[in-house]
């Protein structure tokens, strides 16, 4: 039999990224009554009322499946909100939408953090297409950053690793730099037989601009292969990584003690054994307490925890919500 809406006390979770959203409805007990999948969650590529628009197909399909029409909390971690501002200006349009009798709007990459922790305490740097870090106790206090970009500081990330081979490979193939094999690979990987033809392409857009985001697996290849330029690159990432792991750390008074470290997003996930063991290595020198770490669980978990704990649920609703997502 369908539920009504007055029948459970229940979470809307949605994890929205920029390619894809998923959605769960779940009871305070952790029992998982409905799940949806969504397009890419891209506010300023659309505008707020078009993403809201695509985030409510796959919100309306869940809750219809779960019989609800709304729920008691609505926990959206979502791409693209990355100042509090932005994120309080998605909880009243989210709010407006009426799924929910409260809303809680954070970053996506919260929920990156609390899929992969027992408790809301710890560091997440995600590196994926961008890369950001956050950081939360369980008093509720957090630790982040802008990550809107080089003029927040960032550096990294799949797109931004790209940009630096095409750099290094321009500059080898007209004799401005040093030798790198990048200046063969990077082309390779289009058919196209030097870094001239790339440039060319790129810059006329006979290769969309999104393709860019290619490179980055072709720049850790030859990395491995050896390459000292691109081996540099992977190496600048992975004291990137700590140096946003150690800060968070340090913000939330962690560093001197037991926390975990969580490394997510598909650049980190993707097994780079110098990109990983770097970053280990080198919080082992400089947070040494520091448990590092590669999320696994599907982030779209993490919403869900984070708003179980809004609830203020026993702890056993919420390993049964984990047990869902992580059965193999």
């Amino acid at each position: 039999m369908g539920l009504t809406s007055t029948d459970t006390t229940s979470v809307l979770a949605i994890d929205a990224g920029n390619s894809k959203t998923d959605v769960a409805v779940v009871s305070a007990a952790g029992e998982v009554l409905a799940t949806a999948r969504g397009g890419g969650f891209r506010p300023p590529a659309v505008g707020v009322p078009a993403a809201l628009e695509a985030l409510a197909e796959p919100v309306g399909r869940a809750l219809a499946d779960a019989g609800l029409g709304s729920v008691t909390h609505v926990s959206a971690c979502l791409a693209n909100a990355d100042l509090p501002v932005e994120e309080e200006r998605l909880a009243s349009a989210l709010r407006a939408r009426g799924w929910g009798a409260s809303v809680e709007v954070r970053n996506d990459t919260f929920a990156v953090l609390r899929a992969g922790v027992a408790e809301p305490r710890g560091v997440a740097v995600v590196c994926g297409a961008g890369i950001n870090c956050v950081g939360m106790r369980p008093d509720g206090r957090t630790a982040r950053f802008p990550a809107i970009g080089r003029i927040s500081g960032d550096w990294g990330g799949g797109w931004g690793l790209a940009e630096e081979a095409l750099w290094f490979a321009a500059r080898a193939e007209d004799g401005r730099g040093e030798a790198t094999a990048l200046a063969r690979t990077l082309p390779a990987h289009f058919g196209l037989s030097s870094m001239y033809a790339l440039i060319e392409a790129l810059h006329l857009e006979h290769l969309a601009p999104g393709r860019r985001g290619e490179l980055a697996p072709v720049l850790f290849a030859t990395a491995a292969d050896g390459d000292p330029v691109a081996r540099a690159i992977v190496d600048r990432l992975a004291q990137e990584v700590t140096v946003l792991a150690t800060v968070a750390l340090t913000r939330l008074d962690l560093l001197d003690e037991e926390t975990p470290v969580l490394l997510g997003g598909s650049v980190l996930t993707a097994g780079h054994a110098q990109l990983n063991d770097g970053v280990r290595a080198l919080l082992a020198a400089r947070a040494p307490k520091a448990a590092v770490h590669v999320v696994d669980a599907r982030p779209v978990l993490g919403a869900v925890l984070l708003g179980l704990d809004r609830l203020e649920v026993p702890a056993g609703a919420r390993e049964r919500a984990r047990r869902y997502w992580e059965a193999p």
